[in-house]
């Protein structure tokens, strides 16, 4: 199993199958660090706790970065659908 790492931690990197159902759906594809965080973060005030997040992105560093954002951020990182030219994550929001 692929993880994503920074250093002294490493947090799995689940691919999936399929996509899965999301309640919200951002595309931040042509957005690079950190701005593709900042992004993920204001949209997850947008839904509620126990609700899912997918994120459309073409940027190889999300690989490692969203799986540790979620890991330091308290959220669940559900795991990554990769297609042919994006991918996309899946988040689940824990907390407020």
């Amino acid at each position: 199993m692929a993880t994503a790492s920074t250093g002294s931690a490493e947090v799995p990197l689940k691919f999936l199958d399929k996509p899965i159902k999301a309640d919200k759906t951002t595309d931040i594809i042509y957005m690079m660090c950190p701005m593709h965080l900042l992004t993920i973060q204001q949209k997850l005030k947008e839904i509620k706790v126990g609700e899912v997040l997918a994120i459309l992105t073409d940027y190889d560093g999300a690989l490692e970065d969203i799986p540790m954002w979620c890991e330091n951020t308290g959220n669940e990182f559900i795991g990554v659908v990769d297609a042919s030219d994006h991918y996309t994550f899946y988040i689940r929001k824990l907390k407020d």
